[in-house]
């Protein structure tokens, strides 16, 4: 435990985990998503919409799309932002079902891309991803993340480790997914490291990878 997860973190808002967090989730969604974002369907559950707009979260979500770090002082007026910047949004009230109340989800669309990412505000300005593309997550965004979806075949996890131990990448954490036997897949390795660029674009062409997401913490998109 550091001094952090004690006092909150330094930021602009009145609530830790209804702005701080929300920003952060737009940030790591963002990052996810790794392309100029053109258009965000945002639907916030339970009291990230009740309360959400007293403590700013609709802002702070969008704010954190943006870019902007938990203690900018344009996260109150990042609509404007989001206009200057050419970001079309849409914010409404959704039922996500059994989540965390402070749970949201994103439909990003930009450069011919797309992704849909669902996110929780879980206290103290800490977030987990928990959905991606449909398929259970569960990370924090706090390490160099990488997101395989593949379809449910023998040989795609050791090519992905193999692929980083050849780097030197060390792999924090590996989660698996699969919707049934035979169907799609994904996995989730959080790593020590960054994984290079061209190492993700290997993984993209492989037979069987449906789809390679990566949240590097470095790289700016």
């Amino acid at each position: 435990m550091n001094l952090s997860d004690i006092i909150g973190p330094v930021m602009v808002g009145p609530s830790s985990s209804h702005t701080a967090g929300a920003v952060k989730i737009g940030n790591v969604i963002r990052k996810l998503f790794g392309a100029p974002l053109e258009r965000a369907e945002i639907y916030c559950h339970g009291s990230f919409y009740a309360t959400g707009r007293g403590h700013g979260t609709d802002k702070a979500l969008v704010a954190g799309l943006l870019g902007f770090p938990v203690d900018d002082i344009r996260i109150p007026d990042s609509f404007r932002y989001a206009g200057e910047a050419g970001l079309d949004f849409s914010i409404q009230a959704a039922d996500l079902g059994e989540v965390h109340p402070n749970t949201v989800k994103m439909l990003l669309y930009g450069g011919g891309r797309e992704l849909e990412v669902m996110a929780a505000s879980v206290g103290g300005g800490s977030i987990r991803i928990t959905e991606i593309d449909g398929l259970p997550a569960d990370f924090s965004g706090e390490y160099p993340t990488l997101v395989v979806h593949n379809l449910d075949q023998p040989g795609h996890v050791a090519e992905v480790a193999s692929m980083l131990a050849h780097k030197s990448v060390n792999i924090a954490t590996m989660q698996l997914y699969r919707a049934h036997r035979g169907g799609n897949a994904v996995m989730i390795l959080e790593c020590d490291q960054e994984i290079p660029e061209e190492s993700i674009r290997w993984l993209a062409h492989l037979e069987g990878v449906l789809k390679v997401t990566y949240l590097s913490l470095e790289r700016e998109v």
